[in-house]
C-alpha cells in the first residue's frame, strides 16, 4: 500500500509553491516596465545599454528570494 500523505505535507508544498510561483509573478510585473523603459532609453542613447541591462537584471533577485524562503519551509518542515 501507498503511504497517506496528511494534509499538512500538501499545506506545505503549496506554501513552497506559492512562494517561488508569487515572487516569479511579481518580478515579470516589474520586468515589464522596467525592460520597456529600458530599451526606449536605449533607442535614444546607446551608452545607457550597461545601466539599462542592470536595472533589468535587479527584480530577478525577487525570484531568488522566494526560492530560498521555499527551500527554508521545506527544510523546516521535515526537521532538517
Amino acid at each position: 500500500m501507498a503511504a497517506e500523505i496528511g494534509i499538512g505535507t500538501g499545506m506545505i508544498a503549496l506554501s513552497a509553491s506559492l512562494a517561488v510561483g508569487l515572487t516569479a509573478i511579481a518580478t515579470a510585473w516589474a520586468e515589464q516596465s522596467i525592460g520597456a523603459a529600458a530599451v526606449g532609453a536605449m533607442a535614444e542613447k546607446e551608452e545607457l545599454f550597461g545601466k539599462g541591462l542592470i536595472l533589468t537584471v535587479i527584480p530577478e533577485s525577487l525570484v531568488i528570494f522566494g526560492l530560498v524562503v521555499a527551500i527554508l519551509i521545506l527544510g523546516l518542515a521535515t526537521g532538517a
